[in-house]
């Protein structure tokens, strides 16, 4: 098997079953490989778990791509974007928070931050943020919605966390 369809078994393996504590031997199994498969191809379980995580959120800016070119107003780019995101987060959200904690104790960050800058930024741009602001708030649009998701994730209140996520959209439309 290609690494390409491993990693694909591996994304729907953990849509459908969730991610937990399998050892990569129990993983495999459940995408019907071999365990020295998954280590040739990944390097260990959180390698294949960092590549799970990143493919997961290509899919995401992919999605993030795809309405922005659309001619929906950016408020409904926003919701439905939000709507997707966060039932992604409901499936992977353990998974990249558990990526995030490992990337932070062991130093081997999986780039979760710079890649999304750019199309946020023009996302910000295109709503009529100020381009020389338009950085930062990226950055904080960033920062706000991950916090939102883990917030759900702790909580499971999807109408407060939906709300505070309409409220962010407000002020991002504010001018300064």
């Amino acid at each position: 098997m290609s690494r390409e369809t491993l990693l694909a078994d591996a994304v729907e393996h953990f849509a459908r079953h969730g991610i937990g504590d399998a050892s990569l031997r129990a993983i495999a199994a459940g995408v019907g490989t071999s365990h020295r498969m998954l280590i040739y191809h990944f390097g260990s379980r959180e390698g294949l778990l960092a590549e799970v995580v990143r493919a997961v959120e290509q899919q995401q800016r992919e999605l993030l791509a795809e309405l922005s070119t659309s001619e929906l107003p950016i408020a409904e780019q926003s919701a439905q974007f939000w709507r997707r995101v966060t039932e992604a987060t409901l499936i992977y959200g353990p998974l990249f928070f558990e990526v995030t904690a490992y990337a932070m104790r062991t130093g081997k960050a999986p780039d979760l931050v710079q890649v999304w800058l750019p199309p946020l930024v023009e996302l910000c741009v295109k709503a009529g943020i100020d381009p020389a602001e338009a950085p930062a708030y990226a950055r904080l649009g960033l920062a706000a919605a991950r916090g939102l998701l883990h917030d759900l994730l702790l909580t499971g209140d999807r109408e407060q966390v939906d709300e505070a996520s309409r409220l962010l959209d407000r002020l991002f439309r504010l001018p300064r």
